[in-house]
């Protein structure tokens, strides 16, 4: 898996912590780590927590574009 930085963009641009992230959706940080580094994919429902904190959708944060 590659490094989720669409993520990694839209937590800072809301100024949040990755801990701030995962006390909104019921996580621990390295949780919110792992997602970023590409080390841990997330269940569809914290997917969707994730998008709502973050006023995101799922395309913008988890697609993945193809590399061509």
């Amino acid at each position: 898996m590659a490094k989720n930085l669409k993520l990694k963009a839209a937590r800072a641009a809301t100024d949040m912590t990755q801990k701030d992230l995962a006390d909104a959706v019921g996580a621990v940080r390295q949780t919110i780590n792992a997602i970023e580094l590409g080390e841990y994919n997330p269940s569809i429902r914290l997917c969707i927590a994730i998008c709502k904190v973050l006023g995101k959708t799922l395309n913008d944060i988890f697609w993945e574009e193809d590399e061509k």
